[in-house]
Order: C-alpha cells, then structure tokens, then sequence
C-alpha cells in the first residue's frame, strides 16, 4: 500500500499544512494510507481528531515518519539549513517524493542536492497552465490569496477610507487604487478593492487583459506592445530596459494622486521588473501605501525588503513574502485540493505511477532518477558552472 506522509513545515513563519481532513478522506479512497506528524495542520485550524476521523493516522516519531513513508507533502520546501554545510532538514530516504513548493530558482542548488540523493520531487510552482492541470494550478491559488490580502493589507495601513462615504461632515472622496499587472493577483486584487469601495485603475502591457480588467469596474491604462510580452503559459516575458523605462514614465504619471499601489508584476524565474523608483516614490502623498507582492523576486518598488514593512518619505512600503501563509486555514485548503488534484492524475490502483511521458508530471517535476529534470533549472546551473 502506498503511504503518503505529511510534514510538518519547517520554513519559518509557515503556518499552513500540505494536507487538510477534506483531501484525507479523497486519498484514502483511492486506496492509500496518510500518515501526519503530530501537529501538522493546528496552526492552520485544523485539530487532531479532524484529520482522525478523516482517515489519517497521526504519528509522533519523526524517523517512524521517514521510515514508512513513501511520498512526502509540505507547503513550503526549503532542503537545506545552510548554504555553507549544505545541511538537509529533511533527510528524505532515497527513491522517495516530495511535493510543495521548492522555489527552485533561487534555492538552485537544493535542487543538485535533491538529485543526488535519488529523491524525485515535484514543484507545485511548476505546473504548467494548461486546462487539464487547472485543478492542480496551485501558484494562481496562492496569487488569489495574496492578491486579496494585499488590499486588506493596505487598507488597514492607510490613512484613509477606503469607500465613498456620505457623511454629518460631509462627503468623503474614495481612495485611489492602483493595481500593476492583471495576472490571479492582480485580478482579485481588483475585485477586493472595488468590494472595499476604491476607485481601481489598473496597469498592464498585455492589451488581452483589458476586457477582464474593465469587467471588475477598474480602468485600464495600457503601454503600447506586442503579444511577445505575454508567453504561451500566460506568464509576463522579460523585456528591454528601454521598454521598462517607458512603463516607470506611465506609472508615474499616475503617481501623484494614487493612495494605494498594488505591485505584481513578475517574471517567471527571473528578478522582478524594477518599476517603481526611489523619485517617483517621492511624489506620492504622505500616508499613501504600497504592497510589492514582487518582493521576493526583488519587488518591483526600488524601496522594497523582502520580508518586512519599511516607511520612506511617509510611505509605507510592505515587502512581506508569504501573504497567502497568513490566510493559513483557507490557503491550505486551497493548497491541499490542488496536492490531491495532482496525486490523484498519479495515483493508478493504490500504487503512484510517474509518467514523465506526461504534460502535466513532465511540467511539474524537479528531479527524477538522480537527474534535474526542469531545462530552466539545467540551463541556471550549467551558468553557474561556467562562471565558476
């Protein structure tokens, strides 16, 4: 019988788990045993006895969990404790399978390590946007949450109200919102603020997105371009410095009287577009917000830190890294049906098949077979090489 272990997570700060008792119940049908390690899930919300009922066994002995386990889930992989000594935190047996979130790109050389030690492993940022694999797309799942958490974020570090407001004192104007990037973040960003009742525009250079934007009752400011700047997986494409200078110019212009910028825009395993500089910033009022969700790619704000909320010129400028962490019982909802959405494609009589013949398994796998198998990956690390 298969067994499918659930870890704790260890990166810090993580709140949310791989697996919630809904997910539990779909697995063991298809004729697997789950394992949980004692606690997993009650930062979430999720208790104990849910995850019993539900049909997972729960176990304390962390080596036990290493021992029977055959496929391993977290939220967030982070393999190694220390560039330096390349320590593993999670000393996986050979021949298993880890899945969740590995952020390949910038902790490349985990993914070396995963090779080597015969451990095949699937990023939950690396399936491919296509139809099939939408139930499993668990990167446009967290882009949701973050998307609307950052409104909530911002809207709670203004100086201001959000709404048009009629009041005894007369009327109160709404905020003005302004949205970078139509993607899943973007997207709900813009749903949330006009709930709050902002006044939204919204900056893009895919003109495809026009439709959708104005649809949620936002303006759309376009920058003129090709359909280069969009790539088949529906991901921003990387473009000139010149092209880059040409968005700061239209940003800018809209600067001076926005209250609150959403910022999304990234570029699939490359730095985030600088967008916003340190000048422009100097021209927004005093009291004004901004949410960099491109934070850990570098943020697009030129002011941004990842990881923490910074005041310059009297902006507030927030870089935090894992918004979706925060909405833990409901993105790990999320998080745990588009696991099992994936589990389940591999899951064939009680026994996990990799069929790296696949779209979806050839897309979302790291490593296979003591081999990296993403060429994005193989073409950073062979860079790496030749610089050494």
């Amino acid at each position: 019988m298969l067994t499918i272990a659930v870890l704790k997570d260890t990166a810090p700060g993580e709140k949310r788990v791989a697996l919630v008792p809904e997910s539990v119940k779909r697995l063991t049908k298809l004729g697997v045993q789950v394992l949980l390690e004692e606690g997993a899930g009650e930062q979430a919300g999720f208790t104990r006895r849910q995850y019993e009922e539900a049909g997972a066994t729960i176990v304390a002995d962390y080596k036990q969990l290493l021992k029977e386990g055959k496929v391993f889930l977290k939220a967030q992989l982070i393999c190694l404790t220390d560039e330096e000594t390349l320590k593993m935190i999670d000393p996986l047996p050979k021949d298993s399978v880890i899945i969740g979130f590995m952020n390949p790109f910038k902790y490349i050389h985990n993914v070396e390590k995963l090779a080597a030690k015969g451990v095949t492993s699937l990023a939950m940022e690396l399936v491919p946007r296509i139809s099939r694999a939408q139930r499993m797309d668990a990167l446009s799942a967290m882009s949701s949450a973050a998307g609307y958490k950052a409104v909530v974020l911002a809207a709670a570090s203004l100086n201001k109200f959000f709404p048009l407001m009629m009041t005894a004192a007369g009327t109160i104007s709404p905020a003005k919102v302004l949205i970078i990037g139509a993607g899943v973040a973007g997207l709900q960003a813009i749903a949330t603020a006009k709930r709050l009742g902002a006044q939204v525009t919204v900056f893009d250079t895919r003109p495809v997105v026009k439709e959708q934007v104005e649809s949620l009752g936002a303006r759309f400011v376009s920058l003129a371009t090709t359909e280069e700047a969009e790539t088949e997986g529906g991901y921003a494409t990387e473009q000139s410095e010149d092209f880059y200078r040409h968005e700061q110019v239209i940003i800018g212009q809209q600067l001076a009287d926005t209250d609150v910028v959403i910022s999304t825009a990234q570029i699939f395993g490359k730095r985030a577009p600088l967008l916003i500089t340190e000048e422009m910033i100097r021209t927004m009022r005093s009291g004004s917000v901004i949410v960099d969700l491109a934070a850990e790619q570098g943020g697009n704000c030129e002011l941004t830190i990842a990881g923490k909320t910074v005041e310059r010129y009297g902006i507030s400028i927030h870089g935090e890294s894992d918004l979706p962490g925060s909405l833990s019982y409901h993105a790990s909802e999320m998080y745990s049906r588009n696991v099992t959405a994936l589990l389940s494609e591999m899951i064939k009589d009680g026994k996990l098949v990799i069929d790296i013949e696949d779209d979806v398994i050839k897309g979302t796998l790291l490593t296979h077979a003591g081999k990296v198998m993403n060429q994005h990956v193989r073409d950073l690390l062979d860079r790496d090489k030749e610089e050494v």
